[in-house]
């Protein structure tokens, strides 16, 4: 599928890794519709993005909230060829702190918005891809999810969100299974440390800590560097119910 003319429905599109999609879609003749909660990052950006870019005030835990989004998506451009799944939270808790046990609430919370949100963006957009004519590979649309390193080597106080991105990744072949017969691929990135406002609130010294257990090269993915592998699987019909690791070959350890 090209990205010149590609629609695509990008949750979380207003900062960190989906703002980066956002940009790299647009510069490269694709259009945007911007899924995010933070309202004045989010038109902010599809200001500067242009006719080709649109806001979406978007609660990815609620249907109504993505039906909307998608719903005001097809009416604007009039079709939905990829769904970028960038949403997520990282809140760390203990499952046995001085506290107590953690609160479920707290664990809700993180596979309401990383899981469930990411299965309803999915559900709602491929609604719309089955509408797509297909192209001469056949294709309709591509989904592209982002999981965690974290899915695979969770690390203390993050069992929640290593849960929530392990239950992507366990997705993600199931999904593309069935969107087969549909012509829609389903593709997951595990990204591993991204310079992101999720890890904007770590002090210097654990940033380095961090850097230290990377092997090549020695610093944070740069956002831009995950949207150039959402351009390629979009780009790549081969790519498919595979989830990718994009992490520097890093291994995280237990703490």
């Amino acid at each position: 599928m090209e990205v010149k003319g590609c629609v695509a429905v990008v949750s979380g599109g207003a900062s960190g890794l989906g703002e980066a999609c956002c940009r790299l879609l647009v510069q490269n003749g694709g259009k945007a519709a911007i899924l995010d909660l933070t309202e004045d990052k989010g038109k902010q950006l599809a200001a500067e993005l242009g006719d080709a870019a649109i806001f979406c005030k978007t609660d990815v835990t609620s249907t109504e909230s993505v039906q909307a989004a998608v719903d005001r998506t097809m009416e604007k451009f009039g079709a939905i060829h990829a769904a970028v799944n960038c949403a997520g939270v990282g809140f760390p808790a203990k499952v046995l702190s001085k506290k107590g046990p953690m609160p479920m609430d707290h664990f809700n919370l993180v596979i309401q918005i990383n899981l469930i949100g990411t299965m309803n963006v999915i559900r709602c957009a491929a609604e719309q891809m089955l509408k797509n004519t297909p192209n001469d590979e056949g294709e309709k649309g591509v989904v592209v999810n982002t999981a965690s390193g974290a899915a695979f080597e969770g690390q203390i106080g993050q069992a929640a969100y290593s849960a929530s991105k392990a239950g992507v990744v366990g997705m993600t072949l199931p999904i593309a299974r069935e969107f087969a017969d549909y012509g829609i691929r389903v593709v997951t990135i595990a990204p591993g440390l991204f310079d992101t406002p999720m890890v904007g609130g770590m002090t210097e010294e654990v940033r380095q800590s961090l850097i230290a257990k990377l092997l090549y090269p020695k610093r944070m993915g740069r956002p831009p560097e995950f949207a150039l592998l959402v351009k390629q699987i979009i780009e790549n019909p081969m790519l498919n119910g595979e989830t990718i690791r994009l992490d520097g070959g890093v291994r995280m350890q237990p703490r």
